[in-house]
């Protein structure tokens, strides 16, 4: 265990319990604090989860506040706060709305815990994390949003499916945003070293990438809420390599500054992960088709931030 680490959770629901539950079992911090405004809610499964820890031999402390007092001196910080995603809603739907909420959360972190590296896990992902950016004027390294880990493992998934074996071999590599316009890389994705392409034909590869562009849709469409074992495992990955200082390559949501050629957006790209949060930006080399795709994804976020910025939101 990494002794006297800290990190605290913004938002006690589904996604954000459940980090607090993976990364209690996992050991690899001293103290999580969870925060809602409902902080009932909050305590219970802080006490819940903490009970759930002793049989396993975990030395993690975890708490529960509705004041952002408890987060002072955190190292990361995660905010899944927000309104989830409703059946026919789309992550779109959600900005004006989550885009207020993680505004007022960032000031209170900005406040409360000043140095710690920001982890976003609220929808839509991309425009929230260059809210927090924004709002918190933090350096961009600073603040990383947690999609390309989940929407890669979505894609791991259907790939064994689809495949029958390989089950915990596949490495899948996604990039662009976290929503329909996100660019699954099949040339990037193997099976124990084997490419993807001399396992499967190109239409079986064709319904895989739709598999996993709206894998987190299905989810919605089956609970009417989000999914949550997935994603906070893949942020507790996040977590987990930042504390260690491991410096593990991962695609996350950074702001691009001159990256395949965009500036001033977010988007999903592949990420050294260590204790400065990002290390380093990787630029892959992308074929036309690739470019395509991931231009398209870059101007579906744009659309994001044109709307935050004509609403003047950044100027409140």
């Amino acid at each position: 265990m990494s002794q006297g680490k800290k990190v605290s959770i913004i938002g006690a629901g589904n996604v954000g319990a459940t980090v607090c539950y993976w990364l209690a079992m996992r050991k690899h911090c001293r103290e999580i604090v969870m925060i809602d405004r409902y902080e009932g809610l909050a305590q219970g499964k802080a006490l819940d989860i903490l009970q759930a820890t002793s049989p396993e031999g975990s030395h993690t402390q975890i708490s529960s506040s509705s004041d952002y007092h408890s987060i002072a001196n955190s190292n990361i910080v995660v905010i899944t706060a927000g309104s989830p995603r409703k059946p026919g809603m789309s992550r779109d739907d959600l900005l004006m709305i989550n885009a207020n909420i993680t505004k007022e959360i960032i000031e209170k972190i900005t406040h409360y815990a000043p140095n710690a590296i920001i982890i976003i896990v609220s929808n839509p992902l991309d425009a929230m994390t260059y809210v927090a950016l924004k709002v918190g004027h933090y350096a961009r390294n600073r603040v990383i949003g947690m999609a390309g880990i989940l929407d890669s493992s979505r894609m791991e998934t259907f790939i064994s499916q689809k495949l029958g074996f390989g089950y915990g071999q596949v490495t899948a590599s996604v990039m662009g945003g976290h929503g329909d316009d996100m660019v699954p890389l099949p040339r990037y994705s193997s099976v124990n070293g084997v490419a993807l392409t001399d396992l499967l034909t190109d239409v079986e590869i064709e319904e895989i990438i739709e598999k996993t562009r709206h894998g987190g849709a299905e989810i919605v469409s089956y609970m009417g809420t989000s999914g949550y074992y997935a994603p906070a495992n893949s942020t507790v990955k996040m977590i987990e390599a930042i504390l260690s200082d491991s410096r593990s390559i991962f695609p996350c949501a950074v702001l691009l500054e001159g990256e395949y050629g965009y500036h001033d957006t977010v988007n999903g790209v592949p990420v050294v992960l260590g204790a400065n949060g990002v290390e380093q930006i990787v630029e892959l080399p992308l074929n036309e088709h690739e470019k395509k795709q991931f231009s398209k994804s870059v101007e579906s976020v744009n659309k994001l931030l044109e709307t935050l910025h004509k609403s003047e939101f950044f100027v409140q």
